[in-house]
């Protein structure tokens, strides 16, 4: 798995994680980053919509494509 990959599963089971959070559980499953690298796959996974970034937390970002059908669907 790449580094995006790491981090990505890091937050899906932390759900809400800082930085430091998401170090210490990489660090705990065997997966070594850098700070860098740890920065530098956060800013992506943000760019690419998902991540949403809070108060210095991390989450997964909701999707929102079923909310939009949904309306579409039954907006009369």
């Amino acid at each position: 798995m790449d580094t995006k990959g790491w981090v990505l599963r890091a937050v899906e089971k932390l759900r809400f994680a800082s930085e430091k959070d998401i170090q210490r559980w990489l660090d705990e499953e065997g997966e070594t980053l850098s700070r860098e690298e740890l920065k530098k796959a956060l800013e992506f996974l943000l760019r690419e919509q998902k991540l949403e970034l809070k108060s210095d937390l991390y989450r997964i970002k909701n999707k929102e494509g079923g909310k939009d059908a949904f309306s579409k669907l039954f907006n009369d």
